[in-house]
């Protein structure tokens, strides 16, 4: 393969636009003999000259102009990403990778999302839903630029290959299946369901918060059942089959028909929500802008609370 020199293809185009040796120079700041000589090296790389005798001057051979349409092409797109690289720069283009709980999609990312297109429509954004630990794992490789997941698997603010940002406190409920003798009591602890027969994960962070806050509440539930995926577990618990604390960014909508959602306003058991880049790129414009976003939607979601 040919390696081009971008110096010897804009002489030449000048050359076409100005019609002269002389003219071109002038363009170009260059000396009439400077550019005759890198016209002959072009000539020479191409094998083929690129410019010949026209009465007292020269123009353009055959060879030349398939060079030239072809170097326009090159041309056009240096601009096409020397703008891109200007708007990354400013932070208004530029694809961004976001790995993210699940929960936080819907809530979170595709309202941050939606505001960059307004805002920066030139902005490309890619979901990528990632288990919450695991996100972490694959934001350290590389493989997404930003991660949104839960606090209790975040990286320690003494890792230098991350900088943890908090986004939003998401409170948790209790499900109760309809027709619970607590699903309508006032005031409700966690305290009182202490002899209910549990839905929690097996391991992982839904796990460790349900242990958390029913240890808070001076008890180790029962687990009754293992699931993880929030449609399993309303499932189980619209069947009667037991209860189970959930975030209220997994409760809203259609499920909310089929079980009873219950606060905890007394114990206030949180799950917290973070935003995760690796090390120096938080610095960066596009990123920055990104990281608003999510800032942004989460002020604006009316089901949680700020950190």
């Amino acid at each position: 393969m040919k390696e081009w020199d971008l110096r010897k293809l804009r002489i030449l185009r000048a050359l076409h636009d100005s019609g002269t040796v002389t003219a071109a120079a002038g363009a170009l700041r260059m000396t009439p003999s400077a550019v005759s000589q890198q016209l002959t090296m072009l000539s020479k790389q191409i094998g083929a000259p690129v410019v010949e005798a026209h009465g007292r001057g020269v123009r353009l051979t055959g060879a030349a102009h398939v060079l030239l349409r072809h170097a326009e092409v090159v041309f056009a797109q240096l601009e096409r990403a020397g703008a891109e690289l200007d708007g990354y720069a400013r932070g208004d283009a530029g694809l961004v990778r976001i790995g993210t709980i699940a929960t936080a999609i819907s809530r979170l990312v595709v309202p941050a999302a939606e505001l960059l297109r307004r805002s920066a429509p030139a902005i490309t954004v890619s979901v990528r839903e990632v288990e919450a630990a695991a996100v972490f794992e694959e934001l350290a490789a590389g493989e997404v630029d930003v991660a949104v997941s839960l606090a209790v698997d975040a990286p320690t603010a003494r890792d230098p290959r991350f900088v943890v940002s908090p986004l939003l406190t998401d409170p948790l409920d209790i499900a109760l299946p309809i027709g619970h003798p607590l699903a309508s009591a006032p005031g409700l602890r966690l305290a009182a369901l202490a002899e209910e027969r549990w839905i929690f994960g097996s391991s992982g962070p839904w796990r460790t918060l349900t242990l958390a806050a029913c240890a808070d509440a001076g008890f180790v539930p029962e687990q009754a059942h293992a699931a993880a995926d929030w449609p399993a577990i309303f499932s189980l618990v619209a069947a009667g089959m037991g209860i189970a604390l959930v975030p209220q960014m997994a409760s809203v909508g259609g499920w909310r028909r089929e079980v009873a959602v219950r606060p905890l306003d007394a114990d206030r058991p949180v799950r917290r929500i973070v935003a995760a880049v690796r090390g120096g790129t938080d610095e960066g414009a596009l990123l920055r802008r990104v990281l608003g976003a999510l800032r942004q939607a989460a002020e604006l979601d009316p089901f949680v609370k700020l950190n």
